[in-house]
């Protein structure tokens, strides 16, 4: 749990806004795990908490997946307002949803850590310009980056395994003729 005096956040954090970045992966994350998107927008609670009035949300990446190279719209927003030093602090609920890529963890890190905006989850607070805060966060992505790889080769191993069955079913497009 955060600890509400981080020593991390300073005046000049607090002068600047606080971003809750809520990201679900795909439509049906959207609509049927309506749960998760309420659990991320508390997160601005968090950041009042911390010491900001009020707190941004951004949703414009709801239903985009964050692997591969997805145009995420509010992902690039978020990064372009971290360089114009708009953003103090980043929050989101686990940091592996703010990108599952090795390209989008380093930009972020890169930016975060030379314009001085902090990132945090459920866990701590990461100050990227700090060492041991890059390497905790790098191996947070790796992990992610990671799982996601696992995941994708279990269930496609899965497939094979149905097909190979003659099991597999899917349904077909509307309209497909």
């Amino acid at each position: 749990m955060i600890q509400v005096h981080d020593q991390r956040i300073l005046a000049h954090h607090r002068e600047r806004s606080a971003v809750v970045y809520v990201r679900q992966s795909s439509p049906d994350q959207v609509r049927n795990n309506v749960e998760s998107r309420r659990v991320q927008l508390g997160l601005r609670e968090r950041a009042v908490a911390l010491g900001w009035a009020n707190p941004i949300a951004i949703e414009d990446d709801l239903a985009i997946t964050a692997s591969g190279f997805a145009d995420r719209p509010g992902f690039q927003r978020m990064l372009a307002d971290v360089t114009m030093r708009r953003v103090g602090l980043i929050l989101s609920f686990d940091v592996s949803r703010l990108s599952r890529n090795s390209k989008d963890w380093a930009q972020l890190f890169e930016l975060c850590g030379f314009f001085d905006t902090l990132v945090a989850d459920l866990d701590q607070i990461y100050d990227l310009s700090l060492p041991n805060d890059r390497l905790v966060l790098g191996i947070k992505g790796t992990v992610a980056e990671l799982e996601l790889s696992i995941l994708k080769n279990r269930m496609r191993a899965g497939s094979e395994a149905k097909a190979a069955r003659g099991e597999l079913r899917f349904l077909v497009p509307s309209g497909y003729t």
